[in-house]
């Protein structure tokens, strides 16, 4: 008999790319994927732990899934068993809870749980010198983009975050692996690369490497036509990164900044690594090195002893660097980091602050879409999504939509030049420039 198993992953692109290293696990050891939870016999969650919300969701599916498949064997799996061991243990309606080690062996701790139908938990803490997971698999989708995962791990220890107890130390692909991964996504059809992980600007650290390394080798790759970067972080990002990533045609300048907030106070607090000063001074060097580059991040309201004063300096200095998107959410406490055991601002000081926080973001989403007007960029397309509008992506990430009515063959996975005529908060649209295959 084959077993089917359903996944479900929360949490950011890097737990998006281990479930396809365990979807692949699985489907070596004799399991079919399917993406009909009704059908499955296996249930994986892959958890995230990043924000006492990403805790809940992922004990309500497991919850959830316990209820609607009884007989199914259930997996809680990530980032929440790792850095909270003893509460994942207690989420019971689980089979079988595992952290963040290696996932090659997953697919015989679900065999093994069939075969006793008994509990199982195994979450292994990580060790100092903890490897980078060694791992690749075939990509099945249609997908013309993929995502890599080049790093692991974090040592900054942000005063609210756990990633550091879920991930362990740094440690980074090597350029060799990277090499053949970019190279066999390459022959499978992928025509983009997006580098992620978990603190990305860390790469190579501890090997006397750069990011920008595993940019060029990603480059290099013959097939590969663009490569752009995940979410990073701004204090290790130097001028000659910036220069070599700028040798690059391949490389897309679109960069995803977190920023958190835009005070110096509450940086602080947060024991984040930079102030805004020197966050605006990276963006302005990225700036005069790519003056079409756009700018993403991510938005913290609500952290303990913000004052109405710090928030509204959060608010300017977001202003002043004009983001294209702004990711905004609320603080939440997590048990067992510093923050945590500070002062709380009230939930209803909160929302009230993000409101206002992601009314400013569409404002500067829309002005910064109403900028591309009138520009001509490269766009890669992707697959239909719709009977009206071919789409794909501009170098920046910007959504561009072509009308299908006078261009109905397939475009998907080409790059054409497009001419952009008019635009909305979420994307733009506009026409095939002449002369327009890249």
């Amino acid at each position: 008999m084959m077993y089917k198993v359903y996944f479900i992953t929360f949490g950011c692109k890097v737990s998006q790319y281990e479930t396809e290293l365990l979807r692949s696990s699985f489907s070596d050891a004799g399991f079919a994927c399917t993406d009909e939870s009704s059908e499955a016999d296996v249930v994986v969650v892959n958890s995230c732990t990043v924000t006492g919300s990403g805790d809940n969701k992922s004990v309500y599916a497991v919850r959830k899934f316990r209820k609607e498949l009884p007989d199914a064997v259930i997996v809680l799996t990530g980032c929440m068993p790792q850095a909270a061991p003893q509460a994942a243990e207690k989420v019971t309606e689980a089979d079988i809870v595992t952290g963040t080690k290696p996932r090659a062996k997953l697919p015989a701790l679900v065999m093994e749980a069939m075969a006793g139908r008994r509990r199982i938990v195994d979450i292994s803490p990580l060790s100092r010198d903890e490897p980078f997971e060694e791992a690749e698999y075939i990509p099945t989708d249609s997908h013309t983009r993929a995502f890599v995962k080049i790093q692991d791990g974090c040592e900054c220890y942000c005063s609210y975050c756990m990633i550091p107890y879920a991930r362990g130390r740094f440690r980074s692909k090597p350029l060799e692996s990277l090499r053949r991964e970019a190279e066999m996504l390459a022959k499978h059809g992928r025509k983009e690369i997006v580098l992620t992980g978990i603190n990305i600007a860390f790469y190579g650290c501890r090997e006397g490497k750069r990011l920008a390394d595993a940019v060029e080798v990603c480059c290099e790759t013959k097939g590969i036509e663009r490569v752009r970067l995940g979410s990073i972080e701004p204090e290790m990002i130097l001028p000659e990164d910036l220069d070599r990533l700028a040798a690059l045609p391949q490389f897309c300048p679109q960069f995803h900044l977190s920023l958190q907030s835009g005070c110096g106070a509450t940086l602080k607090r947060m024991n984040r690594r930079y102030t805004p000063g020197e966050y605006a001074s990276l963006v302005a060097d990225i700036r005069r090195r790519f003056p079409d580059a756009s700018f993403t991040t991510d938005i913290m309201v609500g952290f303990p002893y913000e004052t109405d004063e710090e928030f509204e300096e959060s608010m300017t200095f977001a202003q002043k660097i004009g983001f294209s998107r702004m990711h905004v959410f609320q603080y939440s406490p997590r048990e067992g980091t510093p923050a945590a055991k500070m002062e709380q601002i009230p939930d209803t000081v909160k929302h009230e602050r993000a409101v206002r926080m992601k009314a400013l973001g569409e404002k500067l989403a829309g002005k910064y879409m109403e900028s591309l007007v009138g520009k001509t960029v490269p766009v890669l397309f992707e697959r239909e999504r719709s009977d009206d509008f071919h789409q794909g992506h501009a170098p920046d990430y910007t959504l561009i939509k072509i009308s299908r009515k006078n261009f109905k063959k397939s475009l998907r996975n080409e790059i054409f030049y497009v001419t952009i005529e008019r635009a909305d908060s979420d994307s733009c649209f506009g026409r095939i420039a002449d002369d327009a295959e890249v």
